[in-house]
């Protein structure tokens, strides 16, 4: 079974010891009736030490689609046809989010779930840093998570079988620096060749063995020169990449300023993938040709939303609700897929929870009203979000506030809709 290293940031680190089995997918089906059968999913969970019903799930709320994992088989479904280097990217986004210290990186985390009447969160603890990271509650994962926790039992054994995997791993890299030392011993050291085995045969006079003093001798002299000569036709070089730059400053920092540094990180990447919709948009290209464009993107949905939200409606302040109506082909193009709806809405409410958009916010519920009057976003979504939101982590944005009387109405209309029928 052919094997990758865990997270993209660490792909081309040929030393990584934390690896997972690279994905296989088949589909089944015709029709109507077509899926996608992520034939190793199983394994894969095993080696992110997440149950596999997670990843399954994980993989449905972001196409769109059902997803079903058998506990009995091992088999899990995701319906429609969807190819595997999507996929990919999706599980390499779940790792991010879930797997991963969102300290250092490390994916040897473990979930913890506080779940009671007043505060619901799902943290990931890492075994190597000690640092605690919280999982985005606007997840609908997230959600399920809170409501279907880990076994117990099972983590114990996944656990037990990632130390079993460690300790084969390090009995095989020290198999291969005994080889390595039977190596050196046995090549010609300064231009002068080591006496063979035949040679020390021929001056034994009884024996076919060296005396042992001797042979202790023998093998501290080696010693000394493994020691000067380790560094021999090696050059040592630092390095350079973001990503290695980033995990130097990790180890580096306390938990509290890597934090710090991760959210500088992170703001840089969204900058970067707001600029990338910038650029695609001045290009001016026709509307058909956005769906292709968002959907050829490696980023979370979400994230691509958002991006593109920014990239739209960035520095806009009073006329907030103008521009929207202006810019609103866009926002019909790229809210065709399920699911995108939510996306667009959670994009709503974080552009206008930001330092500097108050008076974006101030028209929030204005903006709602019309996407909903343009049938963009559909009521059963906007009441799903409004519900979420105050209990939410930006559960103290003025946007809630300013969008509650549109809401209220909408609960109205739709109390007196199911009075009539």
């Amino acid at each position: 079974m052919a094997l990758e290293n865990i997270g993209a940031s660490n792909r081309n680190d040929e030393f990584y010891r934390y690896k997972m089995p690279m994905m296989v997918t088949k589909t089944e089906g015709k029709g109507n009736g077509i899926k996608t059968n992520i034939v190793n999913n199983v394994d894969i969970a095993k080696a992110l030490g997440r149950p596999a019903s997670y990843t399954t799930k994980y993989f449905g709320c972001q196409l769109g689609a059902q997803s079903k994992f058998d506990e009995k088989t091992g088999t899990s479904i995701v319906n429609g046809s969807h190819s595997t280097p999507k996929l990919t990217s999706l599980l390499e986004a779940f790792i991010k989010r879930y797997v991963q210290c969102y300290g250092c990186g490390n994916p040897e985390t473990e979930i913890i779930i506080i779940n009671t009447t007043k505060i619901q969160m799902v943290n990931l603890k890492c075994a190597a840093c000690g640092y605690i990271s919280e999982c985005d509650i606007r997840d609908k994962l997230t959600t399920f998570i809170l409501k279907n926790p880990p076994d117990a039992k099972k983590e114990a054994k996944d656990k037990k079988a990632m130390r079993r995997a460690e300790k084969e791993r390090l009995k095989e890299g020290e198999a291969a620096d005994e080889a390595h030392k039977k190596l050196k011993k046995k090549a010609p050291s300064n231009g002068k060749e080591q006496p063979s085995s035949k040679a020390y045969k021929n001056h034994a006079s009884d024996e076919n063995i060296i005396p042992k003093h001797l042979e202790n001798a023998h093998e501290v002299d080696d010693d000394d020169d493994d020691d000067d000569d380790d560094d021999d036709g090696i050059q040592w070089q630092t390095d350079t990449s973001r990503e290695a730059a980033e995990k130097r400053m990790k180890e580096q920092l306390s938990a509290a300023t890597a934090e710090m540094v991760m959210l500088s990180v992170k703001k840089e990447e969204e900058k970067s993938l707001v600029q990338e919709m910038k650029e695609y948009l001045k290009k001016g290209l026709p509307l058909s040709q956005l769906k292709t464009f968002i959907s050829s993107l490696s980023e979370p949905p979400q994230d691509v939303i958002d991006a593109l939200f920014n990239a739209l409606f960035d520095g806009v302040g009073k006329e907030f609700l103008k521009q929207v109506m202006k810019k609103k082909k866009y926002l019909v193009a790229a809210t065709q897929e399920e699911g995108s709806q939510m996306h667009l809405l959670n994009s709503i409410g974080s552009f206008c929870g930001k330092s500097g958009n108050e008076e974006a916010a101030k028209e929030v519920a204005q903006v709602l009203m019309a996407l909903y009057d343009e049938d963009i976003v559909e009521e059963e979504f906007v009441l799903e979000w409004y519900q979420r939101g105050p209990s939410g982590v930006d559960k103290s944005s003025p946007v809630w506030k300013n969008v509650k009387p549109f809401v209220v109405w909408l609960q109205s209309v739709e109390f007196e809709s199911e009075e009539e029928d």
